[in-house]
């Protein structure tokens, strides 16, 4: 008899500790926690956030998801989260462009980045390439400067569309060189890709695995990457630092944040289960098919870059007058 009540005992004991482990791994409920992003599926942001979605699903055992929030060129799903409790059930997988550039770009914005959002992890960067049309007689950085000040205002670039990154790049190339450059937007990368191609523009910086193709076929020649360090998907591409224009860094990157006022707790949470997917060679692989490279770091570290970011792209918008609305 004893020994039954013994047994039942140790039985219930080790289904609490079993349910005390399993709760130790939620972060604040079993409920499933919801991802937006402020793009529609299928593009760069929403594949890299089902990987994420993905990974934390496994590595903390409670249901990740995705939420497609798309619009007003990513504050809808901006506006949404910075209203959302600050329990880590509602986070935000953004990328540079809604959280650096627009909110200087437009007034009416109803987020502010650096107040409403609080840095988890960055997960990975995609550098720009600069790119020209083969008949633009320029083989490197230098000579593509020196071409463009021989005959200023002559030379134009493309991008795909008013306030994108590639615009916002075009616009960093001319004010650390001082040049004269015509930005001639088009509605998307690739109408921008085909403008380029057929010599309506001479340049523009565009994402590097999209222009990728088109560079191998020798449609369009690169002559360097915009990244600290050269891509792994073009190494032989110099970086526009090593091509002479100092300190010259851009392109996009993706990030996933919570509401300010989250706990710490949380965020550390978050932040140390997602280490261990930016060293999962599964993950890695599917951010390369993305034409991304793995960034990672601590909260902190994230924290300075965003701030850093934001304070960059909001000098260039301001010295080159870029108004959105």
């Amino acid at each position: 008899m004893f020994r039954i009540q013994r047994a039942v005992l140790c039985a219930a004991l080790a289904l609490c500790l079993a349910s005390g482990v399993a709760a130790a791994n939620t972060l604040v409920s079993r409920q499933p926690v919801r991802i937006v992003v402020p793009y529609a599926a299928g593009g760069s942001t929403d594949v890299i956030a089902r990987l994420v979605a993905k990974a934390l699903t496994d590595e903390l055992g409670q249901t990740f998801f995705v939420e497609n929030k798309p619009g007003a060129g990513g504050a809808i799903a901006h506006d949404m989260v910075s209203k959302a409790p600050a329990d880590g059930t509602t986070l935000l997988f953004s990328a540079a462009g809604p959280l650096t550039v627009t909110p200087h770009t437009q007034s009416r914005v109803n987020y502010r980045p650096l107040d409403d959002f609080a840095p988890i992890k960055l997960i990975a960067t995609s550098p720009l390439v600069l790119i020209v049309n083969p008949k633009v007689p320029a083989k490197s950085v230098q000579e593509l400067i020196a071409l463009a000040r021989k005959d200023p205002g002559k030379m134009n670039y493309g991008s795909f569309g008013y306030g994108s990154a590639a615009h916002l790049t075009g616009e960093l190339f001319k004010l650390r060189n001082k040049l004269e450059i015509m930005h001639v937007p088009f509605k998307g990368s690739s109408p921008a890709l085909t403008g380029l191609i057929g010599g309506e523009v001479d340049l523009m910086f565009d994402v590097l695995v999209t222009a990728l193709p088109h560079i191998q076929a020798g449609t369009l020649r690169a002559l360097a990457v915009t990244s600290a360090h050269r891509s792994s998907l073009a190494p032989d591409l110099p970086t526009m630092t090593e091509a002479g224009v100092a300190n010259f860094e851009a392109g996009t990157w993706f990030g996933l944040l919570a509401r300010s006022g989250t706990s710490q707790d949380i965020i550390d949470r978050l932040s140390a289960a997602l280490d261990k997917s930016l060293a999962n060679p599964e993950f890695r692989s599917g951010l390369t098919t993305q034409g991304a490279e793995v960034a990672g770091g601590s909260p902190a570290q994230f924290n300075s870059f965003f701030r850093a970011e934001f304070d960059k792209w909001g000098t260039v918008v301001k010295q080159a007058g870029i108004k959105a609305d």
